[in-house]
């Protein structure tokens, strides 16, 4: 048995699909509503969240393999709560149930963000190291102190492995998460940065999840990226393939400063999230590149898919999955 938490999320709900062709018999949890992908009905969806030890408790009986994929992803300062709460508190009862269960393996789904703040000098690779002095975003914060309640349950004899995604590309609820890249674009979105940062498959991220957990690897981290690229680029690739206008009007580091303060005076007189924030602001003009050997030095047969490959694919599936035209 195989159990799943976020299953309802872009990685989860991919993974549980992958899963079940497989054949595997899978546990998924969910918080409110069952998912009707392809495939979701040949899982066993249990109903609660990772706050809920209790429900994980009784969800782990027989299992053997966990995916922990369920996270709040925010960059919104203002959130470090909500963030630190379900991140943190809710990965270490996962880790907690896991050892309780007599878990043979647990596979957590952090973040490069997890790995420090990204500077901009040289490529960065798993070896990077935590730094508590950098400005790092809360999120990234959260996903840190994740990774060392998993570290910890490593140390109480827990198998467990980590992987460390870039911006995940996926056909997704594209009203949130990465998924709203395709919908700005779609809506002709004007505005680009010079920002470069790394992008993967979601399908990519579930075959490299899938290879390590039956694996007898354990104690590792493992960041997953296909490729470094400009936002500018990425948006032109996505418009070319919806037949919308690119994005033309460079967001110069100043007009950027300037529209996120705009957007925090607004969050505090209306309660409205903002569109962008401080943090996100800095991350879209930072030039960053992730090194992305480790994994295909373990696993020489695995090749990640073009970003062109994967572009097309999502947007032909938000086509359908939208109407759109």
């Amino acid at each position: 048995m195989v159990f799943v938490t976020g299953a309802t999320g872009l990685v989860g709900s991919h993974l549980v699909q992958a899963l079940v062709q497989q054949g595997k018999p899978v546990r998924a949890l969910y918080r409110s509503v069952i998912p009707s992908f392809p495939g979701a009905d040949k899982a066993e969806w249990v109903q609660g969240d990772i706050l809920d030890v209790i429900t994980l408790d009784e969800a782990l009986i027989g299992v053997e393999q966990v995916y922990h994929c369920a996270a709040i992803v925010s960059f919104n300062p203002k959130k470090a709560g909500e963030l630190f709460k379900v991140n943190v508190e809710g990965t270490a009862n996962v880790v907690n149930a896991c050892i309780t269960a007599g878990v043979q393996k647990l596979l957590f789904v952090s973040s490069v963000s997890a790995i420090g703040r990204m500077h901009q000098e040289s490529a960065i690779d798993e070896n990077m190291q935590w730094s508590p002095k950098a400005n790092n975003s809360e999120y990234g914060k959260s996903k840190y102190l994740a990774e060392m309640e998993v570290w910890r349950g490593i140390g109480e004899g827990l198998e467990a492995v980590i992987v460390n995604p870039t911006i995940i590309l996926g056909a997704g609820d594209w009203n949130a998460g990465s998924a709203q890249i395709f919908k700005s674009v779609y809506n002709e979105f004007p505005w680009y940065t010079e920002g470069i940062t790394g992008f993967v498959d979601v399908l990519d991220v579930v075959r490299a999840m899938l290879l390590l957990m039956e694996s007898d690897i354990t104690a590792q981290r493992y960041i997953l990226n296909a490729v470094n690229m400009p936002f500018k680029e990425v948006f032109a690739m996505i418009s070319k393939c919806f037949n919308k206008r690119p994005a033309h009007k460079k967001v110069t580091p100043f007009l950027a400063g300037l529209v996120w303060r705009l957007e925090d005076v607004k969050y505090r007189l209306t309660g409205i999230s903002p569109l962008v924030t401080k943090e996100t602001a800095a991350s879209a003009q930072a030039k960053v590149s992730f090194k992305n050997g480790k994994l295909l030095q373990q696993f020489p047969n695995f090749k990640y898919t073009p970003i062109m490959q994967t572009i097309n694919r999502i947007c032909n599936e938000f086509k359908v999955k939208y109407e759109l035209t």
